[in-house]
């Protein structure tokens, strides 16, 4: 795949050709999807040098693809910056996640062995709970607080790179981070209760087609809700919430009834053995 992205990527550079830049949002991530197998199935640690090699050959090729290459530094979108990082990833993006798995397997022993103390494993672990938490709204804290202070003109707003804009940086930063620590702890009930949803709508993992059911159909009910979620996703994203001014009615009602799919999927698991009700079986026990 990282081949692949890399064709890719010349292409859309060289000769400009539409559309296949596309193809990175499958190839990039999937790169980085499959090295999290990779490492789980012990392909990148039986090599003792693989991750020095990933760490060392991922940096070099993004220092040459920014310097030498067509690409720029940042790794977020910026307005008017051709060709962009992140839409669609390119081949520096595919770089800088080869270098960052590479750094995260040479740090990991030394971390495994400070995590071993029960003081920082005490300290660490509710960060470790709210991970995902954290990753998925890490932005909200900084429309917050850009529309709190600078649309209101509250904010002074330095030069970029100046001293007075480096000067700033720290009580930014310490500003989104309160902001942040009430975003995490205003969510974690939401998220307890979609774990509990997601508890009570998952399948069995010993369901069968083959268990006798009569909802043979129920299977099904997932992937045309992911379908459904999808679409309007991608609708959204293309096309941005109120395009023309007027809500996306069409879309909105897509992602609500692929949500109602993806989770009104009841649990019909029939035990293997006997054939009897699992609950049935839970509750005799």
């Amino acid at each position: 795949m990282g081949a692949v992205a890399l064709v890719a990527d010349t292409l859309v550079v060289t000769v400009h050709t539409p559309y296949v830049g596309l193809l990175d949002y499958v190839l990039v991530w999937g790169v980085a999807y499959q090295l999290g197998f990779c490492w789980r199935d012990g392909l990148l640690t039986e090599r003792r040098p693989l991750p020095a090699a990933l760490a060392a050959g991922g940096a070099l090729a993004f220092a040459a693809l920014i310097t030498l290459g067509p690409f720029p530094v940042s790794l977020i979108l910026v307005t008017g910056q051709t060709p962009s990082n992140t839409d669609p990833p390119s081949a520096a993006m595919l770089a800088w996640a080869v270098a960052q798995v590479g750094l995260c397997l040479l740090a990991a022993p030394a971390v495994r062995r400070l995590l071993d103390r029960e003081r920082v494993w005490r300290a660490v672990r509710p960060v470790g709970g709210a991970s995902m938490t954290l990753y998925l709204w890490h932005m909200l804290p900084v429309l917050i607080v850009a529309a709190a202070f600078y649309l209101t003109g509250l904010a002074p707003e330095p030069t970029l790179g100046s001293a007075a804009w480096w000067g700033l940086r720290l009580p930014w930063l310490l500003v989104l981070g309160v902001v942040l620590t009430g975003v995490v702890r205003a969510l974690r009930p939401l998220e307890r209760g979609l774990s509990l949803l997601y508890e009570r709508t998952r399948p069995d993992p010993g369901f069968s087609r083959s268990s006798g059911s009569s909802r043979s159909w129920l299977p099904w009910l997932p992937w045309l809700g992911l379908a459904a979620s999808v679409t309007a996703l991608t609708r959204f994203a293309t096309r941005g919430f109120a395009p023309d001014g007027r809500f996306p009615v069409l879309p909105a009602l897509g992602l609500l009834l692929g949500t109602t799919l993806l989770t009104a999927r009841r649990r019909t698991t029939v035990d293997r053995d006997t054939g009897e009700p699992k609950e049935a079986l839970r509750k005799a026990a």
